[in-house]
């Protein structure tokens, strides 16, 4: 039973997609980025082992000490696990390599889906005062998304512009829909994004055609473009807003999360 008492936690999206190469990280990163220049104080879970989400915030891996292993697998407190950025109001629960065997870990315990949903609305999360938590998802359909779908309110899948795009949804649908049955009657999907559009393209018009005409008002307005300094503002280890703020992609992540924040201002009008 809920209490009463204690403050609305966060708003949870997980940003997935079992297909690699996708925007994903990409987006979590600089979609947190955007929500958190507008006056949010967001947290970005990195639940995939490779750790790109921290190594794109500049969290060092030396620097890693307390993870999102230790957050799901060990009794750790959260001010241990939480690290600020170098943006401001921008925080993360770093993962490291640690992460792979999670999966192997998590098999033999009873309530191995519900290990991130639980850590995420413990009693010590309300000293944060966290408005989002986005969390970035492994490339794969595992234990660890099922984790990441379990704890959040909605998806958010982000599209590549790319043939057989659509191809790959069905499977993702699924297992939302697994889910829902299961144990997160209330997950919904927050929109689909579409990530690397180049609109000399026609292959990319393509491709956001099928996608309107096949999920309809799901697919966001705004499009994330093919963008050189979205590509290189990771090796800086900065969101593209901090690394070249008026460029054409750090503009689209800023109009995704005005997009997203007015979707949910009318859902709660």
């Amino acid at each position: 039973m809920s209490d009463p008492t204690r403050p609305p936690g966060p708003r949870i999206i997980a940003v997935a997609n079992q297909k690699g190469g996708v925007g994903k990280t990409t987006t979590a990163i600089n979609l947190a980025a955007a929500m958190s220049a507008q006056g949010q104080r967001v947290l970005i879970i990195d639940l995939d082992p490779q750790g790109n989400a921290s190594t794109g915030l500049g969290v060092e891996v030396d620097d890693r000490e307390y993870t999102t292993y230790e957050l799901l697998l060990e009794d750790i407190a959260l001010k241990d696990v939480i690290q600020q950025t170098e943006t401001e109001n921008l925080f993360i629960v770093p993962a490291t390599i640690d992460l792979s065997s999670a999966d192997i870990e998590l098999i033999s315990n009873e309530k191995r889906s519900f290990l991130l949903h639980d850590a995420l609305r413990q009693h010590a999360m309300d000293d944060f005062r966290f408005d989002y938590i986005l969390i970035d998802c492994p490339p794969s359909l595992n234990l660890l998304t099922v984790n990441a779908m379990v704890a959040a309110h909605s998806v958010l899948v982000p599209l590549q512009s790319e043939f057989f795009a659509l191809e790959g949804l069905s499977q993702l649908m699924l297992t939302i829909r697994e889910v829902r049955q299961t144990a997160n009657p209330n997950l919904r999907i927050e929109g689909v994004v579409l990530t690397m559009y180049d609109k000399r393209n026609r292959l990319s018009q393509q491709v956001e055609q099928d996608a309107r005409d096949n999920l309809g008002e799901l697919v966001f307005k705004t499009v994330i473009p093919r963008n050189v300094r979205v590509s290189e503002a990771p090796s800086y280890a900065v969101p593209v807003l901090d690394y070249d703020p008026t460029s054409r992609g750090a503009l689209a992540y800023m109009a995704l999360a005005r997009e997203i924040l007015q979707n949910h201002a009318k859902l709660a009008a």
